[in-house]
């Protein structure tokens, strides 16, 4: 299984930003997915997560109200709509698969990784 992030950039604080992953190879349709960053000098986070079965999702209470995950299986891809940005925010952010079907927010469920967008969020 491959990932593919993208969509990071350079925003000013209150505005939005799509980040999509692509998944190619053996397609996990069934696993749940999430999205997790890393700022400078902090540890990684978990940040949203989808289940592989009914979609149900869980957010990170930072995160919450402004992010929204989803994903589309018919493209392969899991998509972050990041709005209402905050400099807080800025990180490199890490889209993977898990080896379950219900979402988790614990990293070491996560066992395929893609190379990660940057998010940059100044005025």
């Amino acid at each position: 299984v491959q990932l593919q992030a993208s969509g990071g950039g350079l925003v000013q604080p209150g505005d939005s930003l799509r980040l999509s992953c692509l998944t190619s190879g053996r397609t996990w349709t069934r696993h749940s997915m999430g999205w997790f960053r890393q700022a400078p000098g902090k540890e990684r986070e978990f940040v949203a997560g989808i289940s592989g079965d009914d979609g149900a999702t869980l957010y990170d209470d930072s995160v919450k109200g402004r992010f929204t995950i989803s994903r589309v299986r018919a493209k392969n891809t899991m998509y972050l709509e990041m709005n209402s940005l905050k400099p807080e925010d800025t990180a490199i952010y890490y889209c993977a698969v898990s080896r379950s079907i219900s979402y988790t927010l614990n990293a070491e469920e996560y066992n395929y990784w893609g190379q990660g967008t940057l998010v940059t969020v100044s005025s």
